[in-house]
């Protein structure tokens, strides 16, 4: 396992240095696989918001209960933090020893796609802002979370680093794990979605 690990480390330090053909770890396959991702559901979100009516925005399932407009926000406020989670990856530079001993993808793609409730930091819950931010009606807030989302997918097809080898100070997950957990966690406030407008009590169009 240690002759595995250290002949890793050299193969990725080959494309570093500039000896040799470049190694990367984050392959085209990789990129296809997360605009492929990214798109698909940022067209979902579309799709499942078109034409709703203010009623249908601000329906909830109960009191405790986010409407439609209110998962949106969260959506653009957690991209937001994502995204900028992404520049302080590339700001701290390629870590290949962490490359060496990150996690599976699908160890972050299980996590954010479980069953089980997540509850939401209080920075990330709509209309709990100490200021308004003013971002908060319908309109805007699907201005804002397509931004965010349009500006990870240019980001992507442009990308020339290795996605593979940048960390946060300290480990966790890599920049392309990261966009994993970027569409995955739309995907799952698009159940969330699809449970409010398949409520009894929905409000019909008129």
């Amino acid at each position: 396992m240690k002759k595995t690990v250290t002949l890793l480390l050299f193969l990725i330090s080959l494309g570093f240095s500039g000896h040799g053909q470049e190694t990367k770890l984050w392959t085209e396959a990789d990129r296809k696989y997360l605009l492929d991702n990214l798109i698909r559901s940022r067209d979902e979100l579309i799709r499942e918001t078109k034409d709703l009516t203010k009623e249908q925005w601000s329906f909830k399932e109960s009191p405790d209960r986010w409407s439609i407009n209110q998962v949106v926000e969260h959506i653009a406020t957690w991209e937001l933090l994502m995204t900028h989670d992404v520049s302080r990856m590339l700001a701290v530079g390629p870590q290949l020893e962490m490359a060496a001993k990150a996690n599976a993808d699908s160890t972050y793609f299980a996590f954010i796609m479980e069953e089980k409730q997540h509850i939401s930091t209080e920075y990330t819950k709509p209309f709990t802002y100490t200021v308004p931010m003013g971002l908060n009606d319908l309109k805007n807030n699907m201005a804002w979370v397509l931004k965010m989302r349009n500006e990870s997918i240019s980001f992507v097809t442009s990308a020339t680093e290795d996605l593979r080898v940048y960390f946060m100070r300290g480990g966790g997950s890599n920049i392309h794990q990261r966009y994993i957990t970027i569409f995955g966690h739309m995907d799952r406030h698009l159940r969330q979605i699809k449970k409010v407008k398949q409520h009894p009590n929905y409000p019909k169009k008129k």
